[in-house]
C-alpha cells in the first residue's frame, strides 16, 4: 500500500514541479537539470518508502520485540544512506538540508542523524576549473592578474561554497571563498523539488507537518547565496562583541568580493569538535564551552543578532597571544535576527524553566505559539527530559539514563514535535537549530551540564526581562529603580548558583529554591 501511494503522489509529484521548473533561471539547460535532480530524488523516495514497506511495516515483526527493534534501525540505517547520497548527488539545497537534519536530534532517529552529520563538515567539491570561472566571471580579468596563487585542493567545502587559500601580489594570504558555479540557478529548482518532496512525506505520513522546512530554506537560501550580505553579517557581528579579545570574526577584502566571492583574512586553527587538536595544543576543552555558551547566550538574548550555523566546520578555535583559546567563527551567511518582544517572550520561558514554573512556562509557550504543548517544548528547547525540568537541570547532570529516556520517547512524540516546528514562531526555528548544534559540540568535548553555562545563560535572560521593563519605564526614578532591581537579581543569581557550586548538585533532589516565586520579573 505505502508503495502504491508513494509511485501515485511521486508521479503527480514529478509533473506539478515540472510545470514549475518549466519558467528560465539561466537557459533551457538549468531547467533540464532541475528535472534530472527531481527523477532522481523522486526515485529516492520511492526506493526509501519501498524498503520500509518490505523491512518494516510488512514484516510481522510485534513492535514490543527487540526483532522489531533491530529491523528498525536496519531500515533507518539504509534511508539515511539514500538519503546521503542524494544530497551528496545533487548537492547545493540539499546539503544545506542534509546538514539541518543532522542538527535535529530531538525530531530524528539517530542513524538519520549521525549520519547527516558527516556533511557538516564534508561536502562534495566543485572542479578548480569551475572556481576560476567564477572568479572569471566576477572580476571580469583573469584570476593570476589578482592573485599570485591559488591553492587547487579547496581548505572546506560546504553546501554553497568552497573556500581556497590563495597569495596576492602583495604577498598577503587569504582565504577566497567561491560559490559553486551552478548552486544559485539550481536553488530554485531544488526548493521547488522538495516542496514536492515535503508534500510526498505529508501524505504518506499525514501525522507529520514538515511545510515549516520549506518556509524556512525559501527565506533562507537567498540571503546565504548572497555572499555580499555575508561580508556585511561578519563585520557586525565583530563591532557587537569586539570587547570579546577571544573572539576572532576573519577580516573581509571588500575589493576582491562579490555577491559569489568572499575574499577573506586567513586564520588558522582547529575544528572546535577536533580532540585531538585540542589535546595536542593544551587548551581547555571547559574554558572551549565556556566561551561558546557565553557568545550564543549574549547573541540569542541580549542582542537578538544570532550566528544560525554554529556546525563544528564554522568554528575554529586556537591558543591566543595571552595563551588562551580563541574561537574562530566563519561563515556567517545565515543569522537569525530576534524582535525583542521574541527575545524577552524566551528569556522569560527559560527563566521558567529554570524556576521549573509551568504556570510561567504555558503563559510564555502561549506566546511562542503553543501554549497547549508547552511542557513539550520545554524540553526541545532545554535538550532534557520532563522530569529533568521539573527537578531544576540547573542541579541534575544529564546522565546516560536520561538521554536512553530521552531516546525511547522521542519517536513516540514524533507527530506532536512536527505539530510545535509547523506552529511556533518562525523565530523559535532558527534558534532550537542553533540550540540543537550548540548542545552537540558540547557532548563532543564531553562539557555538557556545565554550571559556568547556567550561569551564563541566566544573567543573559535577566538582562533581557529587565531592558524589556527599562523600555517601558517612564522617567529618569522609575529608570534608576529598574538598574537598581537589575542589579539586585544578579546579585541573587551569583549567591544561588553559589548555592550550588558548594553542594554537589547532581545528587540534589530536594533543595528548596533560594528565590522567591517573584524574583523572575515576569
Amino acid at each position: 500500500m505505502l508503495s502504491r501511494r508513494l509511485i501515485k503522489y511521486t508521479t503527480v509529484g514529478a509533473v506539478g514541479v515540472g510545470t514549475l521548473v518549466s519558467w528560465r533561471a539561466n537557459d533551457y539547460d538549468i531547467g533540464s537539470i532541475g528535472i534530472v535532480r527531481l527523477s532522481r530524488a523522486a526515485v529516492k523516495v520511492f526506493i526509501i518508502g519501498s524498503h520500509y514497506k518490505k523491512s518494516l511495516y510488512d514484516s510481522g515483526l510485534e513492535k514490543s520485540s527487540p526483532e522489531y527493534a533491530k529491523a528498525k534501525s536496519e531500515t533507518h540505517s539504509f534511508g539515511a544512506q539514500k538519503l546521503l547520497e542524494l544530497c551528496c548527488a545533487n548537492k547545493g539545497v540539499y546539503i544545506k538540508i542534509g546538514q539541518h537534519i543532522g542538527a535535529l536530534d530531538y525530531l530524528l532517529p539517530s542513524e538519520y542523524v549521525t549520519k547527516m552529520r558527516v556533511l557538516h563538515s564534508s561536502a562534495p567539491q566543485s572542479s578548480f576549473e569551475d572556481v576560476l570561472k567564477v572568479l572569471k566571471e566576477d572580476f571580469k580579468k583573469d584570476p593570476y592578474e589578482i592573485f599570485e596563487s591559488i591553492e587547487k585542493e579547496p581548505l572546506g567545502a560546504a553546501s554553497l561554497a568552497q573556500v581556497h587559500k590563495a597569495t596576492l601580489k602583495n604577498g598577503k594570504v587569504v582565504a577566497v571563498k567561491v560559490q559553486h558555479r551552478a548552486v544559485k540557478s539550481n536553488s530554485y529548482v531544488d526548493i521547488k523539488t522538495m516542496a514536492a518532496l515535503v508534500k510526498i512525506t505529508s501524505w504518506v505520513f499525514p501525522e507529520f507537518k514538515f511545510d515549516w522546512l520549506v518556509d524556512e530554506t525559501k527565506k533562507n537560501i537567498p540571503r546565504e547565496l548572497n555572499f555580499t550580505w555575508e561580508g556585511k553579517n561578519a563585520e557586525r557581528l565583530s563591532n557587537l562583541f569586539s570587547h570579546y579579545k577571544w573572539l576572532k570574526v576573519p577580516k573581509v577584502y571588500w575589493d576582491l568580493s562579490s555577491s559569489r566571492v568572499l575574499t577573506m583574512e586567513f586564520v588558522e586553527g582547529g575544528q572546535i569538535n577536533d580532540l585531538k587538536y585540542i589535546h595536542d595544543n593544551n587548551i581547555n576543552p571547559y574554558e572551549i564551552s565556556g566561551k561558546l555558551g557565553r557568545l550564543y547566550s549574549h547573541m540569542i538574548f541580549v542582542t537578538g543578532f544570532v550566528h544560525s550555523d554554529p556546525h563544528p566546520g564554522n568554528i575554529l578555535v586556537k591558543k591566543n597571544v595571552n595563551n588562551e583559546a580563541e574561537l574562530i567563527l566563519l561563515d556567517h551567511g545565515l543569522y537569525a535576527e530576534l524582535t525583542d518582544e521574541f527575545r524577552w517572550s524566551y528569556s522569560k520561558l527559560w527563566l521558567a524553566i529554570l524556576d521549573r514554573d509551568k504556570d510561567a512556562m504555558r503563559k510564555y509557550c502561549g506566546q511562542l505559539g503553543v501554549e497547549d504543548m508547552y511542557g513539550l517544548l520545554a524540553c526541545m528547547v532545554s535538550g532534557r527530559t520532563w522530569d529533568a525540568v521539573m527537578t531544576g537541570i540547573e542541579r541534575t547532570k544529564y546522565s546516560s539514563d536520561e538521554k536512553v529516556q530521552f531516546q525511547t520517547e522521542i519517536p513516540n512524540l514524533l507527530p506532536q514535535i512536527s505539530e510545535i516546528l509547523e506552529r511556533v514562531n518562525r523565530q523559535m526555528l532558527l534558534v532550537l537549530k542553533t540550540n540543537d548544534l550548540i548542545r552537540s559540540i558540547e557532548h563532543t568535548l564531553k562539557t555538557s551540564s556545565r554550571m559556568s553555562a547556567f550561569i551564563e545563560m541566566s544573567k543573559c535572560c535577566v538582562h533581557s526581562v529587565y531592558d524589556e521593563k527599562l523600555k517601558h519605564s517612564n522617567g529618569k526614578w522609575n529608570r534608576w529603580g529598574t538598574l537598581i532591581a537589575e542589579q539586585f537579581a544578579l546579585l541573587r543569581l551569583s549567591f544561588y548558583y553559589a548555592y550550588l557550586g558548594i553542594i554537589n548538585f547532581n545528587l540534589i533532589t530536594t533543595v528548596e529554591s533560594l528565590w522567591t516565586r517573584d524574583f523572575y520579573p515576569y
